[in-house]
């Protein structure tokens, strides 16, 4: 089904951020997942070429344009790469509306310009050990002392932990206010108390960099408050469809390369004097998982534009998170089966694509968290 998502200029986008990743990403990446980080400098590149910062405004050296179809081309060509190490759809689809939406003029004038070039790279720190899908349980805590807040407590799981200039911190401002005693600060890099653990060891995923933070009488200033004092809960609901979507378009993407390698290795695949994908049963795995594949396809598509048209529900995002990401890890363990006992080495593109969609139904907010979230929506 021919794809019409797209406009010219974003078709010519896409063009240029595939050049980016051949020259500058594809020969190294490999060597990336053994050090278990991307250098800065892959970010000052992607900065210099205008992808990040997209929907930032002109005036702060970003792309002006907040069409979240722009986003989803970094995405999908990252993805279908198989560049799991790269966290820039973290920093613009993620990080990029807390301060394009939340930050003041002078925040602004002070963080969106590195953002943008790549100088600041960033990450946003909800979860914690003891925390995960609950982000009412958060623990971490933020203390009034005079025009500062001193911080304390610890993050986990963080992406773009190690490499991070600025990270947008999730603590309790209030603890008898409920929902309401939350709020959202700015810890950057060099603030004296702010210390990041180690680089997470993680199945998959190897070259991004994950990382535990703590805080240990961070004073920060009221000037890196974000938003309004008591409102980071609901900044955080506001803002999960977009992160929940932005994980939807790497499942479609993932799938959408898998089943390609998948059906080019079982044409070249011999077994008893035959290719492989002459056998009904591959055939029939394979038309099960291509139309799941093109079904995805379709309602990211669709979720897209509504996300555009700022008619994307909670609700929505819920539902194309859990079923996106499901889908994405049975197509990929399917496609290892496919492959035999070539699937399960290492240096075949489809195990390292099945170790690092593991992830998907898990972070942004577990599958059984986004059927709790639609169930409620139920009125049962």
């Amino acid at each position: 089904m021919e794809r019409t998502l797209f406009t010219p200029e974003q078709i010519m986008f896409r063009d240029s951020y595939r050049g980016f990743l051949k020259e500058h990403v594809a020969p190294h990446h490999d060597q990336w997942e053994k050090d278990e980080i991307v250098p800065r400098e892959l970010w000052a590149e992607a900065g210099k070429l205008g992808f990040l910062g997209t929907a930032v405004d002109e005036k702060y050296g970003g792309g002006g344009d907040p069409d979240f179809r722009f986003n989803a081309i970094i995405s999908e060509e990252t993805a279908r790469g198989g560049y799991s190490g790269i966290g820039f759809t973290l920093h613009n689809d993620v990080v990029q509306p807390y301060l394009t939406e939340l930050a003041n003029e002078e925040q602004k004038q002070r963080w969106l310009p590195g953002f943008v070039s790549g100088e600041i790279i960033t990450a946003i720190a909800m979860t914690e050990p003891g925390t995960g899908s609950d982000l009412q349980g958060i623990k971490t805590v933020a203390r009034k002392d005079g025009d500062d807040w001193i911080l304390n407590g610890s993050k986990t799981f963080i992406t773009n932990g190690v490499n991070a200039d600025l990270v947008i911190v999730v603590a309790k401002t209030n603890p008898d206010a409920g929902a309401q005693g939350f709020s959202l600060f700015v810890v950057e890099r060099g603030m004296e108390g702010f210390e990041r653990g180690r680089n997470l060891d993680k199945v998959g995923m190897k070259a991004q960099d994950t990382a535990e933070l703590s805080f240990s009488d961070v004073r920060i200033p009221s000037a890196n408050l974000l938003g309004e004092e008591g409102m980071g809960f609901i900044y955080l609901m506001q803002n999960l469809p977009q992160e929940r979507l932005s994980i939807a378009v790497v499942a479609a993407a993932a799938m959408e390369a898998s089943l390609d390698m998948t059906i080019e290795y079982v044409r070249s695949r011999k077994a008893f004097g035959r290719s492989i994908g002459t056998f009904q049963n591959t055939r029939f795995v394979l038309a099960e998982l291509a139309t799941e594949t093109q079904m995805v396809r379709l309602a990211v598509d669709k979720c897209i534009e509504a996300l555009n048209d700022k008619k994307l529900t909670v609700q929505e995002a819920a539902m194309i998170k859990w079923w996106s990401t499901e889908l994405q890890v049975k197509l990929i363990d399917r496609c290892v089966q496919l492959h035999g006992g070539y699937g399960y080495m290492r240096e075949y593109p489809i195990a390292k694509a099945y170790l690092d969609s593991r992830v998907q139904t898990i972070y942004g907010g577990t599958t059984e968290i986004m059927k709790e979230i639609i169930g409620r929506s139920l009125n049962l």
